[in-house]
């Protein structure tokens, strides 16, 4: 691989940023190690994972991913199983996970890591065969994004939009699912808004919970909202949001390997690392068998994610 070229996928409406700032800034910070840049761009109707591809046919290179969760995770997708790693340049809102990789939010340290070359695997998880690297949910959550999108749109990106658009999509939110859930084979029947699976430590440990050694041992953590009128949920929410949440009070935890998840309805939308896609049930949730490599810090080569 030639350390002097770098193709990066640029979604363009990610960060705060307008497209052209995010390219030149992206650019002048590899100039600083000697690497020339090419770009990707991808939008709303881009397909990441088709860009991945498209990168992964241009020949010697770095390949890097500039955008939110959502966007890296849809690359990624493309990126599993490879033997070419993967540079991760965060322009999301909450960034997850970079943050839990130890991947510098600023652009420069970002870019450093990876003009650095140093890498490690990791084990993403899949729903109905579509990777995700942080969470995927059913329910409320889909949502509460589809809410966030139009927030964003009106004052812009932030966290406190993001929170905001939580209290706003729930006040209205009046669906309550018939699931039955099988966890490592074992089945359970419950009446719930959400369900929410986590692969990563980092952000159960940033919302309060525990589940950390469940990530440890290689599984999943499926957190379950009780069934409960609109404005239970939204006290669940914030209690989660606040990092007060009580287990068997404002969420039940499951941990397992393998989940599948049964209801009546055919399809459902589902969100993935904050991307919504309508999909087919039953949704069986796994960790993917082949890593993906990161271009990670030295600091981000220990530990559970």
């Amino acid at each position: 691989m030639s350390p002097k070229r770098a193709i990066v996928i640029l979604n363009r409406g990610s960060g705060r940023q307008d497209g052209d700032q995010a390219e030149s800034t992206i650019r002048n910070a590899f100039a600083r190690h000697g690497i020339t840049v090419e770009f990707i761009h991808i939008d709303k109707r881009g397909d990441p994972a088709t860009a991945a591809r498209q990168a992964l046919s241009m020949g010697d290179g770095i390949i890097a991913v500039a955008g939110g969760d959502g966007t890296i995770s849809g690359v990624t997708s493309a990126m599993v199983g490879q033997e070419q790693p993967l540079g991760i340049i965060p322009q999301g809102t909450f960034n997850y996970f970079a943050r839990s990789m130890g991947i510098p939010e600023d652009l420069d340290g970002a870019v450093d890591v990876i003009a650095s070359g140093q890498s490690s695997p990791v084990h993403v998880a899949t729903i109905n065969g579509e990777t995700f690297l942080n969470n995927a949910s059913i329910g409320a959550y889909p949502a509460i994004l589809k809410t966030r999108e139009g927030i964003y749109r009106r004052w812009g990106r932030s966290r406190v939009a993001a929170y905001w658009s939580v209290i706003k999509a729930l006040m209205g939110f009046r669906t309550t699912l018939k699931l039955t859930i099988a966890v490592d084979g074992k089945e359970t029947k419950l009446r719930t808004p959400l369900v929410f699976a986590v692969n990563n430590a980092f952000q159960l440990d940033q919302m309060g919970l525990d589940g950390q050694d469940c990530i440890a041992r290689g599984d999943m953590v499926l957190l379950v909202a009780p069934d409960t009128y609109r404005f239970g949920l939204l006290r669940h929410a914030v209690a989660l949001a606040t990092g007060m949440a009580k287990p068997h009070t404002d969420y039940e935890m499951l941990c397992g390997s393998e989940i599948e998840i049964r209801m009546k309805q055919r399809k459902r939308y589902v969100a993935r690392d904050g991307e919504i896609a309508v999909m087919e049930g039953p949704y069986r949730l796994t960790r993917a068998a082949p890593p993906l490599r990161i271009f990670v810090p030295e600091t981000g080569k220990e530990g559970v994610r």
